[in-house]
């Protein structure tokens, strides 16, 4: 019987790995195939732009429904569907012919994605319920590590010769979403918590509504999660525009970010276990905040302090999904849902903020003749990512202090 059990939490094991592993891929190949697909269907810019913005919808339609699928089928049914249909939109975007049949395949892979990152969490804080910042960590740590080589495969793909011809951005596509069937395997065969663990009252979306704590949580991972992403768009334009660096500079110091946020995620889980969840991401977002605050300050030669700001970014997102799942254990399903449904809408408009921060401090400053006007904007924008981060270790303290005087603190 223990030997089934542990065979079974093995299978379970690869599934969440292997999940977090194809999401990252899945996310992080677009870089270098958007160009080609531009060409091949000569799209102009506001094209572009809308299909990349499919992106957010269909993540946030996903994250409308995927706790009550999971309710109602399963949560291992509910990751099949979403590992298939990944597939089916690589085999979509491969034969689409038209504009309007690559939007429809782009729209599809990420409602798949949405289902598989609500999913993936769900599973995660069903299945590791001890030592959970750790193994959280862990988890996410497969999904920094597909991130970081992502597109350097999906590159050299694209110019492999098959057929006669490049393999293309289509059949690159196809070859790597096709890899999300592998999950599916141990998923057939594996025995998967239910829902309720028990340990409190399963918890509804009204509930949440009406719960400081959780607006807290939502703040504090809506803050952390839009300055980790925004790095990822906006380091090498900075590093570009404010330094004169070359792409492949500036794409190196990014690379340098994602290796330090990699082993960050690696390492610091039993760090998060031992102090608490709340401590761990007050200190962490913190040292990311201030870090960036310093190279920004310091001018180029600080330059490395905007990667080594990846080690305190990189724990908030899976340390607040541990945390998570010990408040609400018996309703971990609703609570994530809720939270990162609300941290998808955060992320959308921060991003929108710091080009319009970059815009308008540019424009102030060069109306009155100030020089440097472009780099004084540069500054403003990369300065409202650190911004945000200290933010995240603010409203972390103030969740801080409200679960100490209920003394729930996790």
């Amino acid at each position: 019987m223990r030997d089934s059990s542990r065979t079974n939490y093995l299978l379970l094991l690869l599934v969440v790995f292997g999940g977090f592993l194809i999401f990252g891929f899945s996310e992080n190949i677009k870089g270098p195939a958007i160009p080609r697909m531009q060409t091949d269907f000569g799209l102009n810019e506001g094209q572009l732009g809308l299909l990349l913005s499919l992106n957010s919808l269909g993540y946030l339609l996903a994250c409308s429904f995927t706790s009550a699928l999971s309710n109602k089928i399963g949560i291992k049914l509910t990751g099949i569907i979403a590992f298939v249909a990944m597939a089916a939109s690589g085999v979509l975007m491969y034969i689409s012919a038209s504009y309007a049949s690559l939007s429809a395949s782009y729209f599809l892979l990420y409602i798949a994605n949405g289902m598989l990152e609500i999913g993936l969490a769900i599973m995660a804080a069903r299945i590791f319920t001890k030592n959970t910042g750790t193994m959280m960590n862990l988890s996410h740590f497969f999904y920094g590590l597909s991130s970081t080589v992502a597109p350097i495969f999906a590159a050299s793909m694209m110019g492999w010769q098959f057929g006669g011809g490049e393999l293309g951005w289509r059949g690159m596509y196809l070859i790597m979403l096709m890899l999300s069937l592998l999950p599916v395997i141990p998923s057939l065969f594996g025995r998967f918590p239910e829902g309720d663990r028990g340990g409190e009252h399963r918890i509804s979306v009204r509930g949440l509504l009406r719960d400081p704590i959780a607006w807290l949580i939502v703040a504090v991972l809506s803050f952390g999660v839009v300055s980790e992403l925004a790095v990822g768009s906006w380091l090498v334009y900075f590093l570009e525009k404010a330094y004169g660096w070359d792409t492949g500079d500036a794409s190196g110091m990014l690379s340098v970010f994602f290796l330090c946020f990699m082993l960050s995620r690696l390492l610091v889980g039993p760090i998060t276990d031992k102090i608490g969840y709340t401590v761990s991401v007050m200190i962490f977002s913190a040292f990311s905040g201030l870090c960036s605050l310093a190279a920004i300050a310091i001018g180029e030669k600080g330059a490395v302090l905007f990667a080594i700001a990846g080690i305190g970014i990189a724990p908030i997102y899976p340390t607040v999904m541990a945390m998570l799942s010990k408040r609400y254990a018996g309703g971990v399903d609703t609570a994530i849902t809720f939270t990162v449904t609300l941290m998808g809408i955060a992320s959308v408009v921060g991003n929108l903020l710091i080009g319009y921060i970059i815009e308008w401090v540019r424009q102030l400053f060069s109306a009155r003749g100030t020089a440097g006007s472009e780099l004084l904007g540069l500054q403003a924008g990369y300065g409202f990512i650190a911004v945000l981060a200290l933010l995240c270790s603010a409203t972390c303290l103030l969740l801080y202090v409200r679960l100490r005087q209920r003394q729930e603190l996790v």
